[in-house]
């Protein structure tokens, strides 16, 4: 008969160097922390992390992808609770207010890794891929919320949210998402104008 503590399975090496990773890199930097510190954090050997990832910069590639997938989750489950596809898109700032809110907020884990990636390396790659998906997703909200341009629309809504992000950063202020959901909104409107307008107009 199994034991609550034999039922209950210790996290995996991997899984404990991406959650050391998430918490160190993500709070102080991927540079300033090093891999000494990560497999201390972790509580697991040296070979542990080079037989896993292979390397530093594959570590930081794996936390970024992590981060990607925290964030595209709280944003899809945002979305998908609207039907109107104006809400739709607007929910991508909610989603972006939720954030603000962590207590653990440190700014936006990509612009912060790529500041001080090497360029053109793998650290550099994830943060462009993630924000290819996210300008995909702006612009293919923009489509369905009927915009005459939604590339134009996407651009202009992926400006707007890296403000509010930079904001809430460096001014240490978690309220900028709502000036930046009220900018969203006109730029929204505004390019969606044309299609609201009764014929004749």
């Amino acid at each position: 008969m199994a034991t609550a503590q034999s039922s209950t399975a210790k996290p995996s090496a991997r899984e404990r160097l991406l959650n050391a990773a998430n918490e160190l890199f993500y709070a102080e930097g991927v540079q300033s922390v090093g891999i000494d510190r990560i497999i201390e954090h972790a509580g697991v050997a040296k070979a542990s992390l080079y037989n896993t990832f292979g390397g530093k910069e594959q570590l930081v590639v794996a936390y970024l992808d992590r981060r990607r997938e925290s964030v595209s989750d709280r944003i899809a489950r945002t979305v998908e609770s609207y039907e109107a596809p104006r809400d739709r898109l607007l929910a991508v700032f909610e989603a972006q207010a939720a954030g603000f809110g962590a207590p653990d907020y440190h700014g936006c884990a990509f612009i912060s890794a790529s500041a001080e990636a090497v360029p053109g390396g793998l650290v550099e790659r994830a943060s462009d891929n993630y924000r290819g998906w996210l300008r995909a997703l702006l612009t293919r909200l923009a489509a369905e919320a009927g915009a005459t341009d939604p590339e134009a629309l996407g651009r202009q809504l992926h400006l707007v949210y890296d403000g509010a992000t930079i904001s809430a950063r460096m001014d240490r202020d978690r309220s900028a998402a709502a000036p930046a959901r009220a900018a969203a909104a006109a730029l929204i409107d505004a390019a969606t104008a044309a299609l609201a307008a009764p014929a004749g107009e």
